[in-house]
């Protein structure tokens, strides 16, 4: 039952938070946060529980969903080595979000429930065993975040907001077709079944499927080129939305590649794993290149993550256990460094109300703590020592290099490129030239973005130090992947 208490919780606060009459409209975020923070305490309790040693998934919940004769759907949950720690990352996120939402005021019950069904579907996607039910949880973050981009977000919200839909939809689709060959030939959507059936004479060549798989998970990753609506969403969401989105909600495409791509197809993965090093490789220095073209702040992070998005797709083409144990550490490195990084820009906004690099300069002088948290999530960013994104990015390269030198040669180049955009942006930013405009700005903050601040800070630390607490648990279950491979 604790699972389905961590999974559901959010959309319990939800439901209360709706129900609120409108002149206590203002407790919705107490409400949230109480349903967020106790989703995240259960999540830290099934995490430490969780038995590194053993074998398969834990926490298993199964019970009939619905019986159609050949095929018995469940709501089957589950987690292993590869979803919990992004189980957790994704509790924790939207108790982040939750913090730094406390000063909306139009909407707010509206607001906070669709920031607490979102976080349900996420939880919903990386811990269903069932293949609809996966699916289902997939799509049901479309509504929330449409609504969130929507009515709440700046600038061309609405057409961001339709474009993050049109793109998912199509990757939906691509995603739909495969799962229905998969689950036909196998004669059931249970995924654990799933993962180690041989499929034999599918309708579509198994190929084909596999290709149609990756391409609906790389939309949502996002890989290039399938990329371009995430620098508009994140340009247009408000800030709790940009760190879910950067967070959690691209670590969907990663999770699904391994998952049902590597894991239920390794031949196929195998055949194409090239040219999956090949496409990380273009997303890695893509993203940098246009990067470093970006003159607001929030694009600049936005195109950051589909280069560090890009080696993601290299440690999973590596199709080994070090290289796909990275690939996870880097999804949740990236969730914690990004989010803090949209966090301090959303606080950035809330005062100066602008993102135009050109338009900022000197803020260490009036806010120096805001100052220092850019500082350590920039260097968070490229892959400092004694940060998480460190270990991330050494463990990919360390995976891929045995099978392609070639392309983490060209890996690397994206990470002394993302050296210069980070360090480019922070001098005009945080150390540039005094602006008097800014004269009146001060670091004074309520408790709440101290704490989401502080928090994001602490773990991305942590998992720079003492990357064991993860790599234990990630490793035996990447080991587990790789050993269907058959190179």
């Amino acid at each position: 039952m604790e699972l389905s208490i961590v999974l559901f919780l959010p959309a319990a606060a939800a439901v209360v938070a709706l129900l609120l009459p409108q002149a206590q409209e203002h407790l919705a975020r107490w409400v949230a946060l109480a349903g967020a923070g106790a989703s995240f305490v259960l999540s830290l309790v099934l995490f430490f529980r969780f038995d590194v040693n053993a074998e398969g998934y834990q926490f298993v919940e199964r019970r009939t969903w619905v019986d159609i004769g050949e095929f018995n759907l469940q709501y089957f949950i589950g987690v292993d080595g590869l979803s919990m720690p992004l189980v957790v990352l994704t509790t924790f996120l939207t108790v982040a979000s939750v913090l730094v939402s406390f000063n909306i005021t139009f909407r707010p019950r509206l607001y906070f429930a669709c920031l607490l069904v979102l976080a349900t579907s996420v939880i919903g996607v990386f811990v269903a065993l069932d293949f609809l039910l996966f699916f289902l949880m997939w799509e049901l973050e479309l509504f929330p975040m449409f609504l969130l981009i929507a009515i709440w977000g700046s600038g061309r919200k609405e057409y961001a907001a339709t474009k993050f839909v049109l793109y998912t939809l199509f990757g939906s689709a691509l995603l739909l077709v495969s799962i229905l060959v998969l689950a036909f030939n196998a004669g059931t959507f249970d995924i654990e079944v799933l993962g180690q059936t041989d499929f034999q004479n599918t309708v579509i060549p198994l190929n084909l499927v596999f290709l149609l798989l990756m391409a609906g998970f790389a939309v949502k990753l996002p890989i290039v080129p399938f990329h371009t609506w995430l620098p508009d969403a994140h340009t247009n969401a408000p800030t709790a939305v940009s760190v879910m989105l950067a967070g959690v909600l691209l670590k969907m495409g990663g999770y699904g590649m391994i998952r049902m791509g590597v894991t239920m197809m390794p031949e196929q993965a195998a055949n194409w794993d090239v040219w999956l090093a090949g496409l990380g490789v273009i997303s890695v220095l893509y993203g940098a290149f246009v990067t470093l073209r970006q003159t607001d702040v929030k694009r600049l992070v936005a195109y950051s993550s589909v280069s560090h998005m890009g080696l993601v797709l290299l440690g999973i083409a590596a199709l080994g256990d070090t290289g796909l144990t990275g690939a996870t550490y880097q999804m949740v490195a990236h969730g914690l460094i990004t989010g803090l990084l949209f966090v301090l820009i959303g606080l950035m906004y809330d005062r100066t109300h602008t993102r135009e690099i050109a338009n900022l300069g000197g803020l260490s002088r009036q806010m120096p703590l805001l100052a220092t948290g850019l500082v350590f999530a920039g260097f968070g960013s490229l892959g400092l020592p004694a940060m998480a994104g460190f270990i991330a990015e050494v463990t990919v390269f360390l995976g891929a290099f045995d099978r392609f030198e070639w392309a983490v040669l060209l890996a690397i180049i994206g990470v002394v490129l993302s050296a210069g955009y980070v360090l480019w942006a922070l001098q005009r930013v945080v150390f540039g030239p005094v602006k008097e405009e800014w004269n009146d700005l001060t670091d004074q903050r309520h408790w709440w973005e101290h704490s989401a601040v502080l928090g994001l800070a602490v773990l991305i630390v942590l998992l720079g130090v003492y990357p064991a607490i993860l790599m234990d648990m990630i490793n035996p279950a990447m080991e587990a992947v790789a050993a269907r491979v058959v190179l």
